[in-house]
């Protein structure tokens, strides 16, 4: 009997990205550009000029208009879709703590370090009790 190991895409990564900020205003506006990337995404898919799982190579008008009001240019039409997955964000004074079960999460990183933020990135399954303020 042979047995099979593999970690498919649906594998959980219990990911934690945190990143700290010189100062609190400074971690509140990259919680807000998120949330903001995170509505024009949602509304794109509504409208079905964004689908997950099939990545556009163009941004669409209004997400444009977005990204250069926002001031974000690093991020590529591919990598808007980590907008649509499950993640929750959470300003913790300097901190901008982000987790998620994904593995795709360079678009949030480009947005903290864009944005001045010293970054740390890790698997809560090795790190239990961390995230969300705790243990860190």
């Amino acid at each position: 009997m042979k047995i099979w190991y593999q970690h498919g895409s649906e594998h959980s990564m219990n990911l934690v990205m945190i990143g700290h900020f010189e100062d609190a205003s400074e971690a509140t506006k990259a919680k807000e550009i998120i949330d903001a990337l995170m509505k024009q995404v949602a509304e794109d898919q509504e409208k079905g000029t964004l689908v997950v799982g099939s990545p556009s190579e163009r941004f669409g008008e209004e997400m444009l208009n977005l990204l250069v009001r926002l001031n974000i240019g690093s991020i590529g039409p591919q990598e808007l879709e980590q907008f649509a997955y499950e993640f929750s964000v959470e300003v913790d004074g300097r901190d901008v703590i982000l987790t998620t079960e994904e593995f795709d999460v360079s678009a949030f990183l480009k947005v903290m370090v864009l944005k001045g933020a010293r970054v740390e990135v890790y698997s809560a399954h090795d790190h239990p009790g961390t995230g969300h303020g705790r243990g860190r």
